[in-house]
């Protein structure tokens, strides 16, 4: 069972203050979280997290995570600039990105980031751009096929079809990428891929370890080249159905130091960093989209509308997505009643949850959803002239912050001409 880090008189208390919706983050599950990161990874010196920022762009979540040792992942300019507002600069700031314009390689070679570049194209864009590449330069690779992981009765499940993204370089582009590097001047290489999104297994990540250590050995042979650190990037997941297990990170963890051990040690690059990108695992968990039932409706189903909506969290219309509701004070009432879940937008999937058993809901009751802290706020927009809601840290000591003021209708006509 999922339980909600707000008690009903907290809600109750921040909502005199603060209406909702808002966001809400709790500080202890995020450090604790990211401790538990750290320590699981602390066999490899050189390893850090960098953490995603387009989970959460929200400078008092980046501030915390630097206090915790995190770096930054960033994929835009504006990711950049808030960066280093936060106080980021250099090797804490990994640039991965695609189809980039020249302005943000730019700004990335100014903070001294690592630059991960998406495809073989790049490098010398990235030459004529800067007038000379980085010493440290880091290259995405897509093994491409189709990536599996375990067998089961049907078969090896698939995890998710690399060959089908649009991201990384063939394994051949790879190695020329590299070579060209080196020609231009760069001495330090890393490399990075993402293969599955979402993954409820420990086996992911060791999976995924060991194909890339494997070809950077390959790499490291064929080119001479010294590959400084790989990054594993993100996909371990996050369990939003509350019958779902959850990954153990220290046993991922493991799992990918006896890849290291068994592959990169023998190959002499037991002196390789490793590098993470995680922003649900980081994150997910640790945020709640707080709402109010405004309204019942009694047609061919059971409604209840509440004062959030998908511009608030768009998960569950985009994709379909799952996320757990807690009526606070009702934690422990039977679920005896079946409702949609549902937010005011002109849009028939404007639905939080479908066919839900709940305990009864009546107007004024406060619902937590759950596991918004990565991809929620952060995925929000303005469509029917919704506003963004506020964003609040709950400390540690059971005071709240506010670290995003909600938005107003003067912030939404601010850009127009009228």
């Amino acid at each position: 069972m999922k339980k909600p880090f707000l008690t009903l008189a907290q809600a109750k208390e921040i909502a005199s203050t603060h209406p909702t919706p808002f966001h809400i983050y709790d500080e202890r599950g995020i450090r604790e979280n990211a401790r538990a990161l750290r320590a699981a990874f602390a066999w490899n010196p050189g390893f850090k997290e960098y953490f995603a920022v387009k989970a959460t762009p929200t400078p008092g979540i980046l501030k915390l995570l630097r206090e915790e040792g995190c770096g930054v992942d960033c994929s835009s300019l504006t990711e950049l600039m808030m960066s280093e507002k936060c106080g980021f600069s250099g090797s804490e700031i990994m640039f991965s990105s695609n189809e980039t314009p020249a302005e943000e390689f730019e700004l990335a070679a100014r903070l001294g980031a690592y630059i991960n570049l998406d495809d073989l194209t790049h490098v010398d864009f990235l030459h004529r751009t800067l007038g000379r590449v980085p010493e440290t330069v880091c290259c995405r690779f897509n093994p491409g096929g189709v990536f599996t992981l375990g067998e089961s009765k049907e078969g090896f499940q698939v995890m998710d079809k690399p060959g089908d993204a649009k991201y990384g370089m063939t394994r051949p582009q790879l190695a020329q990428a590299f070579t060209r590097l080196r020609e231009l001047g760069a001495k330090r290489f890393g490399i990075h891929a993402f293969l599955a999104s979402n993954t409820i297994s420990n086996e992911y990540y060791p999976a995924l370890a060991r194909l890339l250590f494997q070809t950077a050995a390959d790499v490291a042979k064929e080119t001479g080249c010294h590959i400084a650190f790989i990054n594993l990037s993100g996909g371990v997941g996050v369990p939003y159905r509350p019958d779902q297990g959850t990954n153990d990170i220290a046993v991922i963890g493991e799992g990918v130091r006896r890849a290291y051990e068994e592959i990169l040690v023998p190959a002499g690059m037991g002196d390789v960093a490793i590098f993470t990108e995680l922003g649900r695992f980081m994150l997910a968990p640790f945020g709640h989209l707080v709402t109010t039932a405004v309204h019942e409706k009694h047609i061919y189903k059971e409604y209840i509308g509440v004062d959030a909506c998908a511009a608030n969290l768009m998960r569950p219309a985009v994709y379909g997505a799952y996320h757990h509701i807690t009526v606070l004070g009702k934690e422990d009432a039977p679920c005896e009643r079946v409702y949609d879940v549902v937010g005011s937008l002109c849009e028939n999937s404007d639905k939080f949850a479908i066919d839900r058993a709940l305990p009864e809901i009546e107007v004024g009751d406060i619902l937590v959803i759950h596991d918004t802290g990565a991809h929620g706020f952060s995925m929000g927009y303005n469509y029917n002239g919704k506003l963004r809601s506020a964003e609040l840290l709950l400390r540690e000591d059971g005071s709240v912050e506010l670290m995003r003021r909600a938005e107003t209708p003067e912030d939404y006509f601010a850009t127009l001409i009228w």
